[in-house]
């Protein structure tokens, strides 16, 4: 076949035509995007995971040799297979020294005196990137200047149509020049094309070539782009998506730097081409989309997870249960980190950054929190014997009220003690529970002469619930109503009954009451705040204190309870900004939101019911 006449560009379509052009095909040209830079096929990663730490640096000092031919992606998965054997082995030398009797606090792991070499191999590959980076810019603008030199010397035959034929020899000059200057600025792709275009056409219209010679030259022309076009639909069918868009790229070279076809079959030739293309172009914009929204996800169930573990509250964590339930959902969390896959390029180092950082903070303060514990044990159990001696020298009190009072103080001072050794837990502990076992046996012996009175309160119990029994089914329900707070009442005014038939008799109570509840509409609050009544006249016949006790118990739950509240939502907020997929999570942490909500309100109205038994009581 002749020297090719139309080169590095496909014939030019129709006005309409050319606009779908720079939105379909346009871009594929490109030979640098953003997507080739980030994404390759995973050949390469599936090569590094193989690899051991000297094989990969072996790896990496050949490509910091020959950087203008090394692939981003080969770079990329060489550096993640080496810190993940690097981390692999720093959790075995850790899971080691650990089996060898050492507490992961203390543990340090040792220097890889093969990740300094590492890093100094990836900062020389980085430099030599980026000052091929900039070569291949400067020569972009410098080829941006010889096409727009060989488009004006295309003007100039243009101008002198009555030399057309005899300036044939020069315009072929022009032509292998243009094919022979490459890559130049992306933003400058499409305008270039379109003015060299331009002037090969007018160049061709004034061009007095005979038939023969001319219907040759477009012959060969269409079959090369025939055949350019099957192999760009046969692409459609390409499994590896990302070769194909690769494969794509060359052919739309090649589609340029052939020749026109006849005029009249030019807009089908280009169309087909572009067809091609354009279902080529659209399984390669899926796939990225498909996996950056995969990586976003990761992304988000990872920040999730940092925040997580950022928003524990440590003054919490007092004790050894607490830090080791702790631990226990921090390595639960570590685990399923484990299972996420990579989020975006630019932030995947980051977010593993921050959940390393929020994580090493942790186990940095539960270091900090067994140090401490392990220096104030001893401490710990003088204060415990201290406490052995106050309640072994009230054992024998016969003082029974004041004495319970004064023992139960000392048994929660005795929970507010942090942990002694164990190798003497069990006695002091043995020595401060007999004692107060002691006195209340002989208390309980002592009051004996009570059951009799509690038995009398068992009988008048009896009789309210066969008086709430017997209730007509259909009284009237203000009548009904009343006549029910009436016996309850009377059911609070009771004492004490013998303590083996209390939960049954309060069982019967209760149940009854509830039927009733439920049979006259009664609010589930009022139920509640009913059946709560009946244990506070018995506590204030026991001892006034025991109902300012009772008080404090009711306000200090009352705060957790708003503590609770505002921690889920502050999670409702979060979860509501960036989880797509967390509906039945919202729903369930709602629910919890209302029901917390009713049980504040029922504990301000139970404190309302002590405070006006206090009042009463002075």
């Amino acid at each position: 076949m002749m020297d090719t006449l139309d080169t590095n560009i496909p014939e030019k379509p129709t006005e309409l035509e050319e606009e779908k052009v720079t939105a379909e095909v346009s871009e594929p040209v490109a030979t640098e995007t953003p997507a080739e830079e980030t994404y390759t096929t995973e050949k390469p990663a599936e090569t590094a995971q193989k690899l051991t730490k000297e094989e990969i640096l072996a790896r990496l000092k050949e490509i910091s040799a020959d950087v203008e031919n090394a692939e981003k992606s080969e770079i990329d998965s060489l550096k993640q297979a080496f810190y993940k054997l690097h981390n692999a082995e720093q959790e075995a030398a850790k899971k080691q020294f650990i089996e060898n009797g050492g507490s992961e606090e203390e543990f340090v792991p040792q220097a890889d005196v093969l990740e300094e070499e590492f890093k100094n191999t990836m900062s020389v590959i980085k430099e030599k990137r980026s000052a091929l980076t900039a070569e291949q810019e400067k020569q972009k603008e410098l080829n941006l200047q010889i096409k727009l030199s060989i488009i004006e010397e295309l003007k100039e035959l243009v101008e002198s149509p009555e030399d057309a034929n005899k300036n044939y020899t020069e315009f072929k000059k022009l032509q292998q020049q243009w094919n022979e200057v490459k890559l130049v600025p992306q933003a400058k792709i499409n305008e270039l094309w379109k003015n060299y275009q331009i002037q090969v056409e007018k160049y061709y219209d004034l061009l007095k070539l005979n038939n023969e010679f001319r219907e040759y030259d477009f012959k060969k022309n269409l079959e090369i782009k025939t055949h350019l076009c099957e192999a760009a639909e046969k692409l459609a069918d390409e499994p590896d998506v990302v070769s194909a868009f690769h494969q794509l790229q060359k052919l739309h070279q090649e589609f340029r730097d052939t020749g026109p076809v006849a005029k009249e079959l030019r807009d089908e030739v280009w169309v087909r081409f572009k067809t091609a293309s354009t279902a080529v172009n659209r399984r390669h914009q899926q796939h990225f989309e498909t996996l950056k929204e995969a990586e976003q996800l990761n992304l988000d169930q990872k920040t999730v997870i940092c925040e997580i573990i950022e928003a524990i509250d440590y003054s919490e964590i007092t004790n050894f249960a607490a830090w080791e339930t702790k631990t226990q959902e921090i390595i639960a969390l570590q685990s399923k980190w484990k299972t996420i896959g990579f989020a975006p390029q630019k932030m995947n180092v980051k977010i593993f950054e921050r959940f390393r950082k929020a994580c090493d903070e942790f186990f940095r303060r539960k270091g900090e929190f067994f140090k401490s514990l392990k220096e104030g044990m001893n401490e710990n159990l003088e204060k415990k014997r201290a406490l052995c001696e106050k309640a072994e020298a009230l054992k024998d009190s016969t003082d029974w009220k004041a004495t319970a009072e004064e023992l139960t103080k000392l048994q929660k001072e005795w929970k507010t003690v942090g942990p002694v050794a164990k190798k003497y837990s069990d006695a002091v502990w043995k020595r401060f529970i007999s004692a107060c076992d002691y006195f209340f046996e002989q208390k309980g012996k002592a009051t004996f002469s009570q059951r009799s009175v509690e038995q009398e309160n068992l009988e008048q119990k009896k009789a309210i619930i066969e008086k709430l029994n017997a209730i007509d089914e259909n009284a009237d329900v203000e009548e009904a109503t009343q006549q029910v707070r009436d016996l309850i009442k009377d059911w609070n005014a009771v004492g004490h009954v013998p303590f083996k038939e209390k939960d049954k008799i309060y069982k019967q109570y209760y149940s009854q009451i509830d039927k009733l509840f439920e049979r006259f509409n009664i609010s589930a609050s009022n139920r509640k705040l009913s059946n709560f009544k009946s244990p506070i006249s018995n506590i204030q016949e026991g001892s006034p204190q025991a109902l300012y006790r009772e008080r404090e118990k009711l306000v200090r739950a009352h705060d957790n309870m708003k503590n609770e509240l505002h921690t889920y939502e502050n999670n409702l907020g979060f979860l509501t900004a960036s989880s797509k997929k967390g509906n039945s999570l919202l729903t369930e942490l709602n629910r919890k939101v209302e029901k917390l909500k009713s049980d504040i309100e029922l504990v301000k109205e139970k404190i309302k019911v002590i405070d006006n038994s206090i009042q009463e009581a002075e």
